[in-house]
């Protein structure tokens, strides 16, 4: 990552770089199975949620460059522990370890709020979100078949998890970023 990116808590002022980040992930139709453009006031009502951070990472400048986020896996009470992410980059930011650097401290956000899973689901085709996965300590723990249709195809996911181990006692130690 370039020294003068880093990585904070979202505010309201950043929604609409976050959005603006998220529909080029929408258009690119590379990442998501969302179709519709998302607005500033559709990401403020996720800015705060104590439990569920959105991070961005930001250059020099203070302009958000990309942004990642944790969201509820299941309501049920034996699954508390365990939270769903994602993480968008702006295509000018990839390929420059912003990713790694956003994902790191997302794992990290999460470990503080007592999580002891992260999981999500990939396309298999998004090769550099599954490779910055497997340099994060993520593995792939299998497929789910024609898990949504996008623009008239189904499309597959590759499921990843990462245990957080200082939340599980008795697991060695995961990589970290």
């Amino acid at each position: 990552m370039h020294t003068s990116t880093s990585i904070r808590h979202a505010l309201d002022a950043d929604a609409a770089a976050i959005a603006a980040i998220y529909n080029q992930g929408i258009a690119e139709r590379s990442s998501t199975f969302e179709t519709m453009p998302r607005s500033a006031a559709d990401i403020a009502t996720r800015l705060h949620d104590a439990r569920h951070p959105l991070l961005v990472a930001t250059d020099a400048a203070g302009v958000v460059i990309g942004w990642a986020g944790l969201s509820s896996y299941r309501a049920r009470d034996c699954y508390a522990g365990i939270s769903e992410f994602s993480i968008y980059l702006d295509r000018a930011a990839r390929g420059r370890g912003v990713g790694r650097a956003l994902l790191a401290a997302l794992i990290d956000a999460a470990q503080t709020r007592g999580c002891w899973k992260l999981v999500s689901r990939i396309f298999p085709s998004n090769i550099a979100s599954r490779r910055l996965c497997a340099a994060c300590g993520f593995r792939e723990v299998g497929i789910y078949e024609k898990h949504g249709r996008l623009d008239g195809r189904w499309i597959d996911v590759v499921i990843v998890e990462r245990l957080i181990s200082a939340n599980l006692a008795g697991v060695p130690g995961e990589p970290s970023c």
